[in-house]
């Protein structure tokens, strides 16, 4: 068996650890060496080049994981993705190189399931806007919308899109749901309705997007998109950045066909200031914080710490992705 003191481990996701202090103990006992990202922030390629050399396994955020900083990994076997998405990974080049890609499948899903649903109650009721004012000393009287008897459309049935859905089906709500590959008896248990996506856009007080960034996906929600759905209704994206058209979104709004949107990601993070989504009152920004919860970053930690040394050791991790 491969000797794992005699390793090094890379750890770029800037929570690990952080409510869990196990993950950290439990790394450093088992292997030779942790190095840490000191930076506070994901790895861009030119920093990743300089730090994985050297490196036998690297438990990765979300960094930027090209071929140029790959060149660099003389001894890596494994990137332990720290989430679920692997776009920012090189698979083909890592595949090449023998690298082991894993990734923690469903350890942020309710995490991010209650952000969606925390976006569509600040959407519904203006929270953020009645907190300002009454610190301001006013005492705005505010309308807002319920949940009950709303309908909402889930673009994507995965984990995490089948946890909004029981948690929306607890506020009465009418949910329909899109996957090319849907799970129906669970679809049929929770008393959720699956459709084709241009059958839903128009029926939705809500649209939220829980679909993987692929070519085919990226860029999605366009104009044409926008225009299927109902006016007035609002769009939620805690998914990826890259699947909507900010230009597009943002005249859809100004234009009042949509009331509104709450988005937690965007396809330049942080989006610079010119990003025209930004001045709109009507929409509510984040900062990608969808699965920084503890409950969500321990069993990511774990998860990616066990996919790790599974490789480490000559072993089989629980989750491959290549």
């Amino acid at each position: 068996m491969p000797d794992l003191k005699q390793m090094r481990v890379l750890v770029s996701a800037t929570s690990y650890g952080k409510s869990d202090p196990g993950l950290i103990r439990d790394l450093e006992s088992q292997v030779g060496q942790v190095i840490y990202n000191q930076t506070g922030k994901p790895l861009k390629s030119a920093d990743l080049a300089k730090m994985v050399e050297g490196v036998d396994g690297f438990i990765a955020g979300v960094d930027v994981i090209d071929r140029a900083a790959l060149e660099h990994a003389d001894r890596l076997k494994v990137i332990a993705r720290y989430g679920v998405g692997v776009d920012n990974v090189d698979l083909a080049y890592a595949r090449e190189r023998g690298i082991v890609v894993t990734n923690t499948p469903g350890a942020n899903s309710v995490s991010v399931a209650e952000m969606s649903i925390a976006l569509m109650l600040d959407l519904a009721r203006p929270i953020p806007d009645a907190i300002a004012a009454t610190r301001q000393g006013n005492w705005p009287r505010s309308n807002g919308w319920t949940l009950e008897g709303k309908t909402v459309g889930l673009l994507g049935f995965g984990a995490i899109g089948r946890a909004a859905a029981v948690r929306l089906r607890a506020f009465d709500c009418r949910v329909l749901a899109y996957d090319p590959y849907p799970d129906r008896a669970f679809a049929d248990k929770v008393g959720v309705e699956l459709a084709g996506m241009d059958a839903i856009l128009p029926e939705c007080d809500f649209v939220s997007l829980h679909l993987p960034l692929l070519p085919e996906t990226r860029g999605l929600v366009n104009a044409g998109f926008l225009a299927k759905m109902k006016a007035g209704s609002y769009l939620v994206n805690t998914a990826r950045g890259e699947l909507v058209n900010d230009a597009d979104l943002a005249d859809a709004i100004r234009s009042r066909h949509l009331a509104g949107a709450g988005l937690d990601v965007f396809a330049v993070e942080p989006p610079p200031a010119d990003n025209p989504l930004l001045s709109l009152p009507q929409v509510i920004v984040t900062p990608h914080m969808s699965a920084h919860t503890d409950g969500a970053t321990n069993r990511m930690g774990w998860m990616a710490l066990e996919n790790c040394l599974a490789v480490l050791r000559g072993g089989k991790p629980t989750h491959p992705v290549a």
